[in-house]
């Protein structure tokens, strides 16, 4: 039996063993869970998802990080390490010893050109990019279409510098939004160091990616710039007070998203209400229009 999930658009489906079939959230529950009542071998994925990569295994040693930026979510991912990261602040050049392991980028957009042309090209499958924005063209273009690079849609928040991050959970997603591609190099190294520190991340194939990648751009289109055109108002007071104006941008720009990618598909109510639900855990967020590549 397939069914479909009112949260994601891929999704498990469990064999029946004398109970109701279970419905797994699987696009954004990584690679773990399954009804408490069935073995492992009877857990099964949607045809959609079983080609999907397995994240790289990790090695026996866990390698230490790179992180470049030392601002709230660099000095963030720092503390989720286990000492043997580096962090490398403006300025400063890319370290000649430098550990093995993922290299973090964590700085604006407009900061990605020069940061790939420093790094050796037999590292740059390493880098894990955090950034807001349709920016995998443009990753694709520098990298190759062929680098496994890692991209982490975040969903958590770091309200100031040095404070534990508060992790996006919401009444419609208590699982958490917070996801990573499966075939990023490092997508299970950065899977563990968030999960390992409190917070959700949800190791999604290609197509479950391509769908979350599009809908966390969605959200920061529209809520930043409705909040922009009212006085740069505050995340919760776009949801609160203006959620009309957002919904049809919302809907306006997932109409052109398929267009662009047929495989993307949307539930128009599904789509705001889960955007509206994350808003709301980041109520107290200012709205802005600024990043550029």
């Amino acid at each position: 039996m397939v069914s479909s999930c009112d949260r994601c658009f891929l999704y498990v489906v469990v064999r029946d063993r004398g109970h109701p079939a279970t419905l797994h959230h699987c696009s954004r529950r990584s690679w773990a869970g399954r009804a408490p009542w069935t073995e492992p071998s009877q857990w099964y994925r949607c045809a959609a998802a079983l080609d999907a990569p397995v994240p790289p295994p990790l090695p026996e040693e866990e390698p230490g990080a790179v992180i470049i930026g030392g601002g709230r979510v660099g000095e963030a991912l720092y503390g989720m390490g286990v000492g043997k990261d580096v962090i490398v602040r403006r300025g400063e050049p890319f370290p000649d010893n430098m550990p093995e392991g993922p290299i973090y980028v964590c700085t604006r957009n407009d900061a990605l050109k020069g940061i790939i042309d420093s790094i050796p090209e037999g590292r740059r499958e390493d880098l894990v990019f955090i950034q807001n924005g349709a920016l995998l063209p443009f990753l694709k273009k520098e990298l190759g279409p062929t680098t496994p690079f890692t991209v982490l849609l975040v969903y958590f928040a770091v309200a100031k510098k040095g404070e534990a991050p508060i992790d996006g959970r919401t009444d419609t997603d208590p699982d958490g939004m917070t996801a990573v591609n499966a075939d990023g190099k490092w997508s299970g190294e950065v899977q563990e160091r968030l999960t390992t520190s409190g917070l959700a991340c949800n190791v999604l194939p290609p197509v479950s990616f391509t769908q979350a990648y599009w809908e966390k751009n969605l959200w920061i289109s529209a809520y930043m710039l409705v909040g922009a055109l009212h006085d740069g108002c505050y995340v919760g007071d776009v949801e609160l007070q203006h959620r009309q104006e957002v919904d049809n941008l919302i809907s306006e720009l997932a109409t052109a998203v398929t267009a662009a990618n047929p495989d993307v598909l949307w539930e128009r109510g599904q789509l705001c209400e889960r955007l509206a639900a994350y808003s709301r855990s980041v109520a107290h967020f200012p709205t802005a229009v600024k990043d550029r590549v």
